[in-house]
C-alpha cells in the first residue's frame, strides 16, 4: 500500500454523486406476522427465510405467507429495532412488517456495494435509534440518508476486494469449527483409556491444598484504588489460562477480607450460579472471590494440566451436581469427583495433545481465533479506507 490514499487511486479522479438511499434503491415492505406465528410455521430446511429482530428468523414454506410479501431480489435488510444493523441476503425472503429492505433496479448501482457502505454507518444509525426507549429507527432515517455513487466499475472493485476478505474469514471460521469438532473427538478418545492402566481417585486425593476466596467490601477505595494484587471473579473463568485479572486490590483488602494469595498453576473452578463448573488455570499468583474454588494439585500424583483437561471435559457432569436454586457447588462435591489417574508419562502425553488443540481452537494470542480476529480487523480497515468518500459541504 503506497502513501497515496487507496480510494483516490481507485477513483483515479472520476467524479461520483451523492444520492438519498430511498431515491437510489427500491424499498420493500415485509409481512404481517407475529413472533409466535413464526415459531409455529418454522420448519428446518424450509426454503423461505423470514427475518425478525436481531438474529431471530424462521424458515417456512412459500405457501405460508402471501406471495406479494416474498422478496426475490438480492437485498439489504434493515434491522430497525433493538440491535440496529444491516444484513445482505440473496435468496427469497421476507421479514416482519416493522422492518424494511432495499433492492436495486438501477443497472448502475451494485446493491452489495451499498450494503458494504451502510455497514460502515451502523454506529450512526444505532446512535440515531438510541433516542427511543427501545432503540429503533424509522424509514425516513434510511430513505433520506445520503450514499456515494461512484461509477459501477469502482463499485464492483470495492465489492470484489471486500468479498475476498469475507471469504477468507468464512474459510477460517469453517476451519476453526472443524478443528473444534476434531478436538472434542480426540479428547473423548484420549479419556477412554483403552488398553491403558488407570487408577480411579477422587480430586481430593490428588490435591495438595484447597483454597477459597473472598470479596473486599465494595465501595471502599482503600481496598481497590491503586491496587496491584490480581483479584479474580468467576466471569473470568472460561476454560482458559489466567494471565491477568480485570480488577486489582490492595494489601489492605487482603487483611480485611477472606481473600488470600493462591499460588500459580492451580486448577480453579467456579462454584456458584451460572458459571458453576467452569474451570481455568492461573498462570500467575492471584486472589479470588468466594465463588471460586482452587485446587493445588500434588504433582507426584497428577499433572495440574491433566486435571484441568479432565475437569473441563466433565463440565456438564460437574455442573449437574450443583445444589439449591442457583446450582451451587462446594469443596466437598468437587473433592469427591472421580478422576482416572494413569502414569505421569501418559498424563503428559494427553496434556501435550490437548494443549495443542486448545491453542489452535481457543487461543486469542495464537491459533485460528487470533487469525480470524486479525482478518476481521484487516477487513474493517480496508472497508473504511475504500468507502471513505469525501462529502462536499453543500451535500
Amino acid at each position: 500500500m503506497s502513501d497515496l490514499n487507496y480510494l483516490e487511486k481507485l477513483l483515479d479522479g472520476v467524479e461520483f454523486e451523492w444520492k438519498a438511499l430511498g431515491k437510489a434503491l427500491v424499498r420493500t415492505k415485509g409481512t404481517n406476522i407475529t413472533a409466535g406465528r413464526m415459531k409455529e410455521l418454522h420448519k428446518e430446511n424450509a426454503p423461505l427465510k423470514i427475518f425478525a429482530g436481531g438474529k431471530t428468523f424462521a424458515l417456512v414454506n412459500f405457501t405460508d405467507i402471501p406471495e406479494k410479501n416474498v422478496n426475490r431480489e438480492p437485498s439489504i435488510i434493515v434491522k430497525s429495532r433493538g440491535v440496529i444493523g444491516f444484513e445482505y441476503y440473496t435468496n427469497p425472503f421476507s421479514h416482519k412488517n416493522e422492518m424494511w429492505s432495499y433492492h436495486s433496479k438501477n443497472e448502475n448501482i451494485n446493491i452489495k456495494y451499498v450494503y458494504y457502505y451502510l455497514k460502515t454507518k451502523e454506529l450512526y444509525f444505532q446512535k440515531l435509534g438510541s433516542r427511543m426507549q427501545m432503540p429503533q429507527i424509522s424509514t425516513p432515517d434510511t430513505d433520506k440518508f445520503l450514499i456515494p455513487i461512484p461509477p459501477l466499475a469502482v463499485q464492483n472493485k470495492v465489492v470484489q476486494i471486500l468479498d475476498t476478505f469475507t471469504t477468507l474469514t468464512a474459510e477460517l471460521t469453517a476451519e476453526l469449527l472443524a478443528r473444534q469438532q476434531q478436538y472434542v473427538y480426540y479428547r473423548e478418545q484420549l479419556f477412554t483409556f483403552k488398553n491403558i492402566k488407570v487408577e480411579w481417585k477422587t480430586l481430593g486425593e490428588v490435591t495438595k491444598k484447597w483454597y477459597s476466596g473472598g470479596t473486599p467490601r465494595a465501595g471502599n477505595p482503600e481496598y481497590y484504588e491503586g491496587g496491584e494484587i490480581p483479584w479474580l471473579r468467576t466471569q473470568e473463568v472460561k476454560f482458559n489460562d489466567i494471565e491477568e485479572t480485570n480488577i486489582k486490590v490492595t494489601p489492605s483488602a487482603l487483611e480485611n477480607s477472606s481473600a488470600k494469595w493462591i499460588p500459580e498453576n492451580c486448577v480453579i473452578i467456579a462454584i456458584s450460579g451460572a458459571t458453576a463448573g467452569r474451570s481455568a488455570i492461573n498462570k500467575i499468583p492471584l486472589t479470588t472471590n468466594q465463588h471460586c474454588g482452587c485446587l493445588e494439585i500434588d504433582d507426584t500424583k497428577a499433572l495440574y494440566r491433566y486435571v484441568f483437561h479432565w475437569i473441563s471435559f466433565n463440565y456438564e457432569n460437574i455442573k449437574a451436581l450443583g445444589q439449591g436454586a442457583r446450582g451451587d457447588l462446594n469443596s466437598s462435591i468437587i473433592k469427591n469427583f472421580k478422576i482416572p489417574v494413569p502414569a505421569l508419562l501418559e498424563q503428559q502425553r494427553i496434556v501435550d495433545i490437548l494443549d495443542k488443540f486448545d491453542a489452535l481452537t481457543t487461543s486469542l494470542t495464537e491459533g485460528l481465533p487470533r487469525e480470524i480476529e486479525l482478518r476481521q480487523q484487516q477487513y474493517e480497515y480496508y472497508r473504511e479506507l475504500l468507502l471513505s468518500f469525501p462529502k462536499p459541504e453543500d451535500v
